[in-house]
């Protein structure tokens, strides 16, 4: 899955040996360094060609019209997509006037290196110029998490053999709108055709110049955005270090900022240039005062020096890391990869502050820099059971969109709030609204998030004064999206199921459907909790419940209401073949046969129109099988056994989504092996570019669903209704695995062996668990150990439609599997099938 030789295993680090351009896209994004506000891809500092010079902060965006063929009410009308903040990574070399540019020179030593340890990017060069002279080049490049608005750059130049002229330019680039001027041509060309994960092009001007000016070594670019409105503003500083004589000379316009340092320098003598860039942004503050927000920053920065921000980089890390590593034994390979996507979880979240967590993170604009439910399914858990902090923080975006979600419920005439499919500024920015609006389950999504850190974390505080919120207007949604039907014609009686149509499930490759299993099954949840939530409050706190009443305009019997509703819902149920139908017609449907599929039709999406997809039993990504997960206390091991086997060989796993929810079932009913093929798959999606589209940037749910599927999947942590459980899965090849999860404020290190389950507290009041049904309690400085009888069922192989023999539906019919083809003949059907063909004249 990955190059060895070039990107050798290291435990602590991503090593790449060798500058190769033609993956030069992807590297940009499994290099590039963020903090969850400031993202600087993985460019090469002479930034003269690249797949995408970006520069991203986060909600840093533009607007645009969404221009539909056919209008029609309630379609999405504005379109959000982020844009590429002031690019000042730009630190260019030259020697003898000769630049360096790694596409042609003459490289004799190369090493790049991502530390997650530090939080520092480093590059190493050993470069001899046309005229035969030795210059080693050293590049590091740190954005801060202790200071989010900081990225320090520092280059060191020495010409090993002779003495000679030394340039070291350093830029501030208006790429947005300048790129064709500034930027060069790519490296590899970029593919044609279209493919809806990239970010939209915008052609007009999108960042109108205020502001900008030099003073000495410090330069100004400020900008606001043509339609958005926001502002942004960039100010970068420099130190020069060497014993060698040089000058400067500056170049300011409303596009470029330079700062040109010209050096005589001696042989063996160093030049050091070190960049400090400040970045600030604002929904609408004007652009003067972020540049003085910036000058305040740098000034912070200037004053502490660059080894104390090395420092508190170094010192952050190290908290970080010991409260959220993950440890397999005796994998290296494994390692590596597994802290790669621990350290990409942290660039996307740790600094959003309210922001949310896009799902590129700041790595890459594709998906338009977008906030998904990806994040409160797959990133969320993270979050909440290692530094919860940032867990509440991503909440509270959600609770600051709630006046959005608000409208967008009345505009689909329904009550409450529906939270979008997609967006940066809390409106819905999806343009397709069979994929997008119609997945209503993102409702649940956030309100089984919101479960999760209040179960994790005990935060009643934030659950009472804002979250409470999020949970009744998501459930006022359902009461009314939601139907009961009757068969006597007395409607919510006894007996009476209450169900919901016209909804899109996780699985994008079925839209618009009744009764989808997923959605039910969390609609269900979320009715739940927000009715026991009102309860709770009422209990512990008068004062705040009343204050909850009077602003939601809560009326009397809402909650009693939606329990009847969860309780009624309709879970859809096949006798004959014994599994949980994805939703109402979806067995109707033929099956595609994915193991007859050319691999050059994959994935389905930029190959088959929709229509084409939707006839069939085919799942982009787990579905049913996600609810058997996050819902699993509501299903029996038979039902998960029986569902799994079924739907696994229908799931083509084009999204990234899908591999670790696969990977933690296949381990609870038995597919070991294959649990561990899934998990491979998950953690080499962007180290290996597996689904080729890495160079758009990291897939930041799908890192988060790494550590799912090592802590829930091979760990076996389970937290349903509020009760922390194991049950370990620890495949075969693997001695042991450690993990920390944070329970209610009780720093828990957990080790699994073939042998045993030891949870050690650290700090914190006691904690009850239970592992495979036995009860235990550990306090603050204790060690519990409990004997485990095996890992679990294991049954070989993987599922496979051979399988399912001569399945049938309700009616009796027989299912077949087929794959769609192309033809210019036009075939005679008859009743046992094809006979014959046309050819049209």
């Amino acid at each position: 899955m990955i190059d060895r030789e070039r990107f050798p295993v290291d435990p602590w680090r991503l090593v790449e040996t060798s500058f190769e351009s033609f993956d030069a896209s992807v590297t940009e994004s499994i290099f590039a360094l963020s903090n969850g506000y400031l993202g600087l891809r993985g460019n090469q500092p002479e930034g003269r060609h690249a797949h995408e010079h970006g520069t991203f902060i986060n909600g840093f965006h533009e607007t645009f019209p969404i221009r539909h063929a056919e209008q029609a009410y309630g379609f999405a009308e504005v379109g959000q997509t982020i844009i590429n903040a002031p690019d000042a990574k730009v630190m260019r070399v030259y020697v003898d006037d000769e630049p360096l540019s790694l596409d042609v020179a003459d490289v004799r030593e190369y090493e790049r290196t991502l530390d997650m340890r530090d939080g520092v990017q480093r590059r190493h060069i050993l470069w001899v110029t046309p005229s035969g002279k030795e210059v080693r080049i050293d590049y590091e490049r740190l954005v801060s998490f202790e200071e989010k608005h900081l990225a320090v750059m520092t280059v060191d130049v020495t010409v090993l053999n002779a003495d000679a002229p030394v340039t070291v330019s350093c830029q501030i680039l208006n790429r947005q709108d300048g790129e064709d001027v500034y930027g060069g041509t790519p490296l590899a060309p970029r593919k044609a055709g279209f493919d809806p994960r990239k970010t939209e092009k915008l052609e007009e001007r999108v960042l109108q110049p205020q502001e900008y000016w030099q003073d000495k070594l410090r330069s100004a670019l400020s900008y606001r955005v043509t339609d958005s409105g926001m502002t942004i503003a960039v100010v970068a500083d420099h130190l020069v270090e060497t014993a060698n004589e040089y000058t400067s000379r500056t170049l300011i316009e409303p596009d470029i900022a330079k700062n040109v340092f010209r050096v005589n320098a001696k042989a063996g003598v160093p030049i050091r240039v070190t960049k400090l860039v400040s970045y600030h942004t604002s929904r609408g503050v004007p652009a003067r005062e972020l540049v003085d927000r910036c000058r305040r920053t740098l000034d912070r920065a200037l004053g502490e020096s660059v080894d104390a921000i090395r420092a508190q980089q170094r010192a952050w890390l190290d908290a970080f890391w010991e409260r959220s590593d993950v440890r397999i034994g005796g994998h290296d390979d494994l390692q590596q990869a597994t802290r790669w996507c621990l350290f990409q979880l942290a660039q996307a979240s740790a600094r959003a502050d309210g922001q949310g967590v896009p799902a590129k993170g700041m790595t890459g604009s594709g998906y338009s820099g977008h906030y998904f439910w990806d994040t409160e399914i797959y990133v969320l858990p993270f979050l909440a059971y290692t530094t919860p902090l940032w867990a509440r923080n991503a909440l509270r975006m959600r609770y600051l969109m709630l006046p959005a979600a608000r409208k967008r419920a009345f505009q689909l005439n329904e009550a409450g709030a529906l939270f979008p499919w997609r967006t940066i500024n809390g409106e819905e920015a999806s343009a397709y609204y069979a994929a997008g609006t119609a997945g209503y389950h993102v409702n649940a999504d956030v309100s089984f998030a919101l479960a999760k850190y209040v179960r994790a974390t005990g935060d009643t505080d934030f659950l009472f004064r804002e979250g409470v919120d999020i949970a009744v207007e998501t459930a006022r949604l359902w009461a009314t999206l939601g139907f009961w039907r009757s068969n006597d014609g007395v409607v919510d009686g006894e007996g009476d199921t209450f169900h919901i149509h016209g909804v899109t499930g996780p699985d994008e490759y079925t839209t618009v459907v009744n009764d989808n299993l997923f959605t039910n099954v969390m609609a269900r949840f979320n009715l739940r909790f927000a009715a026991r939530t009102i309860r709770e409050m009422a209990e512990a706190d008068g004062e705040v419940y009343r204050q909850m009443v009077d602003r939601l305009a809560l009326e009397p019997g809402e909650p009693e209401a939606w329990e009847r509703a969860a309780e009624a819902m309709h879970i859809p149920f096949s006798p004959s073949l014994g599994i949980h139908p994805q939703d109402h017609v979806f067995l109707e449907r033929e099956i595609w046969d994915l193991e007859n599929t050319p691999p050059d039709k994959r994935p389905l999406l930029l190959h088959f129109h929709p229509l084409v997809i939707y006839r069939y039993q085919v799942l982009k990504q787990a579905d049913v099988v996600l609810a058997l997960f996050l819902q699993g206390n509501h299903f029996s091991d038979e039902d998960k056994l029986a569902d799994f086997e079924y739907y696994d060989p229908l799931t083509t796993g084009d999204s990234t989504l899908s591999a670790v929810v696969q990977a933690i079932l296949a381990a609870e009913v038995g597919y070991q092996d294959l649990a561990l093929e899934y998990f491979r798959q998950s953690i080499f999606v962007d180290l290996g570019d597996l689904h080729h589209n890495a160079a758009d940037g990291v897939h930041v749910a799908s890192a988060g669903g790494v550590w799912t599927a090592l802590v829930a999947g091979f760990g076996g942590m389970r937290d349903h209704f509020g009760e922390l459980s194991f049950n370990p899965r620890l495949p075969v090849s693997w001695p042991s695995l450690e993990f920390v999860l944070h329970w209610h404020g009780t720093r828990l290190v957990v080790t699994v062996t073939r042998e045993e389950l030891r949870v050690r507290a650290t700090e914190g009041d006691p904690v009850g668990f239970s592992v495979r049904g036995v009860g235990y309690v550990v306090g603050a400085g204790e060690e519990v150990v409990a004997p485990l009888d095996g890992q679990g069922p294991v049954i070989p192989g993987r599922p496979s439609l051979r399988e399912l023999g001569d399945a049938r539906r309700e009616d009796g019919s027989l299912m077949s599997a087929s794959v769609p083809t192309v033809t210019a003949a036009i075939p005679l059907v008859v009743e046992d099938g094809v006979v014959g063909s046309s050819t049209s004249g």
